[in-house]
């Protein structure tokens, strides 16, 4: 599909009706049409969410073991593939990359309700799914990752990845909704194809933007050029200590993700509907995390919102944990998913632009990569830790667990003058990183 089509995408007239300053980055027709590719193929991505599971869980009669080892599906592919990947993006063009992963999903998640109409879906199928879509995450997310520096100066990363949140949480709030109304009316292995529909109109709408491609370096052994990557994060302080603190928040998330949807069914009393629209806020804290994500960094400074965000969720799954099992413990469960939208903003559009700023061209799919790999590792043991508690000690302590955990991985990040003394981002002395020749 040719992608002049898409020019008329959030055309520049249209934004004359908003607030948006000339020099805001929406008025670039580049990046506008990144945005625009990420705000739909999020909605697709809430159906995926929502659908996904719930084909297993309704549809498959999974039971809990089985609903783990679906989502356990998705995030095997990063601790397997994430380190060889970085090396082989490094070495090819990304666009195409992003552009294929975002038609191998489409196609990954037609396959169930085409299963599903010729009477051949089971778990078995699910499984196969989840990991393709973990794998396709594990190549084509970094390569997104990495287009976006080809698109955006690098001191304007932090604004880029806001908006690239505010993008997200839209879909976040309006997605649940909208979901689950398609999934009532036609069923939820068939609504997966809206999510494949919209991954296409992201595709094509990608195809063709202008980037601005690294040089392509060839003829390093394979395996030499995956341990200067390793090396490269290692010998970086701030890498090492933003990799350390973002894999242990991911830890307590774990932990407390595996819990809180028990506490609100089984403790709480909520139904299936109140959970979906408690789920709103969510969007809502992202939302409000994302439009101001931008003034507040530039307060205080990439780190010390870093920190913030570490210390906002925190809070909130420590609130949950207190909560009375009455209208104000429903209260508290709806202020905890808010919490926790706005400290993952805070967070990881701090950690993504402080990352890519202190990173060389040249080496951006290779540290891309191994943090992801590094902050993914803590993961999975965070999520037996928090069933295990939850078994074991109650719903509660895990959940209380998380928030104490995740308070005092905040107090000691900002003891670090590593993170606390970053207040802008760094600039990069040199553009080239050449250990080894090239041909």
């Amino acid at each position: 599909m040719n992608s002049a089509i898409f020019r008329k995408w959030l055309p520049e007239r249209w934004l004359n009706h908003f607030a948006l300053a000339p020099s805001d980055l929406l008025r670039d027709a580049t990046y506008r049409r990144l945005w625009t590719s990420i705000l739909i193929s999020s909605f697709g991505g809430q159906v995926t969410l929502l659908a996904l599971p719930l084909t297993a869980a309704v549809l498959l009669h999974a039971s809990p073991t089985q609903m783990g080892l679906l989502t356990a599906m998705e995030i095997i592919p990063f601790a397997l593939f994430s380190l060889p990947t970085g090396v082989w993006l490094d070495r090819v063009r990304k666009l195409p990359v992003y552009v294929v992963g975002e038609l191998s999903i489409a196609l990954a998640v037609a396959t169930v309700p085409a299963a599903w109409w010729f009477g051949w879906l089971s778990m078995r199928w699910l499984y196969i799914v989840a990991f393709l879509i973990g794998a396709v995450n594990t190549t084509a997310g970094s390569a997104a990752q990495i287009v976006l520096t080809q698109i955006v100066p690098r001191e304007r990363l932090v604004e880029a990845h806001a908006k690239n949140a505010l993008a997200t949480s839209a879909a976040e709030v309006t997605g649940p909704g909208a979901a689950g109304a398609l999934i009532k009316l036609t069923g939820a292995p068939v609504a997966l194809l809206a999510d494949a529909l919209l991954l296409l109109i992201s595709a094509a709408i990608l195809r063709g933007v202008p980037v601005k491609e690294n040089p392509i370096r060839r003829g390093a052994p394979f395996w030499a050029a995956m341990r200067e990557g390793v090396n490269f994060v290692r010998s970086n302080p701030l890498l090492v200590t933003m990799a350390s603190c973002v894999g242990a928040w991911q830890m307590c998330n774990q932990a407390a993700m595996v819990v809180q949807i028990l506490f609100a069914t089984r403790q709480l009393g909520l139904s299936e509907r109140g959970v979906g629209l408690s789920y709103v806020t969510l969007g809502v804290g992202t939302v409000l995390a994302s439009a101001n994500g931008y003034r507040v960094v530039r307060r205080f400074g990439p780190g010390p919102t870093l920190v913030l965000g570490f210390a906002i969720s925190g809070a909130g799954w420590l609130l949950l944990s207190l909560a009375p099992l009455n209208a104000l413990g429903v209260a508290a469960y709806a202020l905890m998913l808010m919490m926790f939208g706005m400290g993952a903003v805070f967070i990881f559009i701090n950690f993504l632009s402080l990352r890519q700023s202190v990173t060389p061209g040249p080496m951006l799919g290779r540290m891309t990569s191994t943090m992801r790999w590094l902050i993914l590792i803590p993961a999975g043991p965070g999520a037996l830790l928090g069933g295990w508690l939850g078994e074991h000690l109650g719903l509660r302590f895990a959940m209380g667990f998380a928030g104490a955990a995740a308070l005092i991985l905040a107090m000691i990040a900002w003891r670090l003058p590593v993170i606390r003394s970053v207040t802008t981002l760094p600039t990069l002395k040199a553009e080239a990183v050449t250990p080894y020749s090239s041909d």
